[in-house]
């Protein structure tokens, strides 16, 4: 058991968010949903679960909380990045009556994680990936759901709707929950530190992560979020955010102008490095216009590896661009 427990946010609806304590406090989290009861006994499943080395807090947060793992019914991985899903085989063996619920695409990586593993392990080295990682545990494919676009899951009462959600991943689902009129988005909806919150609101960054960046495919998923006319996002990085139509329109914004960064630097000598300035400049200048309450310094380091990130998936971008305009 951590030596403190996970921050961790109640909102209303039976909805909490935890911090799945990944790099620093308020980068990444997971979140536990109550169910509809209508069993009368309650059931909990979990939104994204963080790493393996998030597991041991999130399940101290639900022994502190007088949860037990026989009531975890679904694990519902937003997509198999391993930053949402790298945890969920260890957290599925735990919580032994949990169903895992994913993505068609994404099913056979954590029902086989062969691949994740050898990818991550080929970017980071096997020392950094386990200490980022930790063990990544299969799961039985006979504990599988997986929600194809529109799946309705019942979940004791309370339903929760699936839908497709590329753009940032081609893995990737969001779930409709109308009790609390919001969408569990993973990274569909950008990220969103709390630390740069001020006196004019959130700030929200698009995630173009490398390999799957698919900008007019985004475009169409946040036009589905929007229509059903949402009070609430929850975002894996990182919280709950309202002012839902305006944020929409600041992501439709963020993703025409990374575009437009990455095509005027396309022919760049350095365009990688090029690319990740011209992405900090843009994010600087959006946080001063909100008035974040950080320093530039403070916000480089924040965004530096999101940034970073950003720039290798608009580079794939380019490159799959020039191809496409080569045939």
């Amino acid at each position: 058991m951590p030596a403190a427990l996970p921050a961790t946010v109640d909102y209303a609806h039976g909805i909490t968010c935890i911090d799945t304590e990944q790099v620093r406090p308020g980068q990444a989290c997971c979140y536990l949903i109550g169910s509809g009861q209508r069993s009368g006994t309650a059931q909990y499943a979990f939104v994204d679960c963080g790493t393996s080395l998030s597991v041991p807090g999130i399940k101290a947060v639900l022994a502190a909380r007088g949860i037990g793992l026989d009531q975890i019914a679904y694990v519902m991985p937003t997509h198999v990045h391993l930053d949402h899903a790298g945890g969920a085989g260890l957290l599925m063996r735990e919580c032994g009556h949990a169903k895992l619920v994913v993505h068609p695409r994404g099913a056979k990586h954590l029902i086989d994680p062969a691949a994740l593993i050898a990818g991550a392990t080929a970017v980071y080295g096997p020392k950094q990936m386990a200490a980022m990682y930790g063990e990544i545990v299969p799961i039985d494919a006979s504990r599988v759901i997986v929600a194809d676009d529109g799946y309705r899951l019942d979940f004791d009462g309370r339903e929760l709707l699936f839908i497709d959600a590329p753009g940032h991943a081609r893995h990737h689902y969001a779930i409709w929950d109308e009790q609390s009129r919001g969408w569990f988005a993973g990274d569909t909806f950008g990220l969103s530190y709390r630390v740069f919150d001020g006196p004019n609101g959130a700030t929200l960054l698009p995630t173009t992560t490398p390999v799957q960046f698919e900008p007019d495919a985004w475009l169409q998923t946040i036009d589905r979020f929007m229509a059903a006319d949402p009070d609430w996002m929850y975002l894996t990085h990182y919280g709950r955010v309202g002012n839902v139509q305006q944020l929409a329109a600041d992501l439709r914004g963020d993703l025409a102008m990374y575009q437009s960064i990455a095509l005027h630097l396309a022919d760049a000598p350095d365009r990688h490095a090029r690319i990740v300035e011209a992405l900090t400049l843009h994010a600087l200048e959006e946080l001063a216009a909100m008035a974040a309450p950080v320093s530039d310094d403070t916000a480089r380091d924040w965004l530096a590896f999101d940034l970073e990130l950003n720039a290798q998936g608009l580079g794939v971008w380019l490159d799959r661009q020039k191809l496409k305009a080569a045939a």
